[in-house]
């Protein structure tokens, strides 16, 4: 039976939109529920199990529509994503109101990688990586000048990002709550690979490995294809083959010898296949969102690549299905965007990137006015924020606003002046914030805490702004009410 991945069925477009909207059980079950009514969230989150108050969640679900929610489908095609940028001034791919849920395909940029698994047969993602002499699916990739070298945006930045979704009535100073409730991975169209999905793991330029080599020739840059069961029977992908790049041609006669564009097209006739690689290893997958957030309002147009304080590319591999993000807004109507899809990825992302795959995910928007704020433990954040059911994750970075920090040269001198000490200071800062608004420790409190009850790790060294993030479990807070008073 045909689950919309075999183009050659005759219902192939009605059963692919089935698929898409119905995958997963969890999250049909989730929207018949009391749970997924605006109002009816309060429940859970008077138990102390969110950041959000019963006050701040009884308010914020008065400004919804009428108390009423809609579900909106948003695909991943040419006219609805915008590559390698976030921008304030993009024109939304569709208006919601608070409380409303959204899904939304996304594709990852390495989908070229192989072409024949992650394009082919698929009508959405082959109008964006259409690329020929006479026609570019979508001109511009990333945020450079139109007139750059390499065509409009310069590959100055390289994430498909689907959206914007604006949020009716959000201003700066407010904060928007998006709930991650379910994702779900793209399934090949192509026949002869059904039932399965695909997704692309550079070991690139940018790695942190990538002058620090044993073996071969060095330096190199090695692509790995990972395998993934798309109906959900089985959660640990395993390696198709890997293949070193070859350098690549494009389309328009531009030689590339190192991944330097995204959706460069891989001519696989140039390439050594090695289909014995990791064999008889199991890699659990964890799907995610490497680049997820807002609009920021320093810059006209901002690489996608360098996270800040309204999200973007922070590349953690807990901001996935169950997760809750919490970011500051700082253009009116939000203006939310997603992409970057991951299967899986480590802490650190060391060597460039994670298993690269596209994927559909579901999201509710809970907008939470700044006039509502006040005393709540979101009054002052300024930053992208995590909450799972177990933890609180605080995301911090070497320059916490680059934008803003560093200047008129920003978005280049970033790439210069990151480092591990910046991000640690930066997270350290954050969560002694966090301990003293939210869970009212003093400030001795609140350090002795953090040295013997806050895990701080590294999310990833390759994003040009460096981040390290901290964890802190709920649990240890069972006995104490979020905003108790210190002492």
């Amino acid at each position: 039976m045909c689950l919309g991945d075999d183009p050659t069925c005759a219902a192939f477009a009605e059963h692919r939109l089935r698929y898409r909207r119905d995958m997963a059980p969890e999250r049909r079950a989730f929207l018949k529920s009391t749970f997924a009514a605006t109002g009816g969230a309060a429940a859970m989150m008077a138990a102390g199990t969110t950041l959000v108050s019963p006050a701040l969640a009884q308010a914020s679900a008065a400004k919804a529509a009428a108390g009423r929610t809609a579900h909106y489908h948003l695909p991943a095609n040419a006219d609805t994503i915008h590559w390698g940028y976030f921008s304030k001034n993009l024109k939304p791919q569709v208006e919601i109101e608070s409380g409303d849920f959204v899904t939304i395909e996304t594709l990852t940029h390495h989908a070229n990688d192989d072409a024949e698994r992650m394009v082919q047969g698929d009508p959405g993602a082959e109008s964006v990586f259409l690329w020929t002499k006479e026609k570019k699916g979508v001109p511009r990739r990333g945020a450079g000048p139109d007139d750059a070298k390499l065509g409009p945006g310069g590959g100055l930045g390289v994430h498909i990002c689907t959206g914007p979704v604006a949020i009716r009535g959000a201003e700066p100073g407010d904060v928007l709550e998006v709930r991650i409730l379910d994702v779900a991975p793209r399934p090949c169209a192509n026949p002869k690979f059904k039932g399965l999905a695909f997704g692309s793991n550079a070991a690139a330029w940018w790695g942190y490995h990538y002058k620090d080599l044993l073996t071969g020739e060095k330096p190199r840059e090695v692509v790995t294809i990972y395998e993934i069961d798309a109906t959900g029977r089985r959660d640990w992908a395993r390696a198709a083959y890997n293949f070193r790049w070859p350098g690549v041609t494009d389309p328009n006669g531009v030689h590339h010898p190192t991944i330097d564009y995204p959706g460069l097209p891989v001519d696989h006739s140039r390439t050594t296949r090695d289909f014995d690689v990791l064999k008889g290893v199991r890699l659990p997958i964890r799907p995610h969102f490497g680049t997820m957030g807002l609009a920021p309002a320093e810059a006209d147009m901002v690489n996608s690549i360098p996270p800040s304080y309204t999200g973007g590319n922070i590349d953690n591999w807990r901001i996935g299905k169950g997760a809750t993000m919490y970011y500051p807004v700082a253009v009116p109507g939000a203006l939310f965007s997603v992409g970057d899809p991951h299967a899986s990825q480590g802490d650190s992302e060391l060597c460039g990137t994670a298993i690269e795959c596209s994927l559909t995910g579901t999201f509710q928007f809970i907008l939470h006015k700044k006039a509502d704020l006040a005393g709540t433990s979101l009054a002052s954040l300024d930053f992208p924020m995590i909450e799972t059911g177990e933890d609180w994750v605080l995301s911090g970075f070497s320059y916490p606003n680059y934008l803003r920090d560093l200047g008129p040269d920003a978005q280049s001198e970033i790439f210069a002046k990151s480092s591990l000490d910046l991000a640690m200071r930066d997270a350290f800062r954050k969560m002694r914030q966090f301990l003293m608004q939210a869970q009212g420790l003093t400030e001795d409190e609140a350090i002795s805490l953090m040295s013997i009850a806050v895990d701080f790790g590294i999310t990833q060294v390759v994003d040009g702004n460096w981040g390290v993030h901290a964890i802190v479990k709920k649990a240890i807070f069972a006995e104490r009410p979020l905003n108790s008073p210190p002492g």
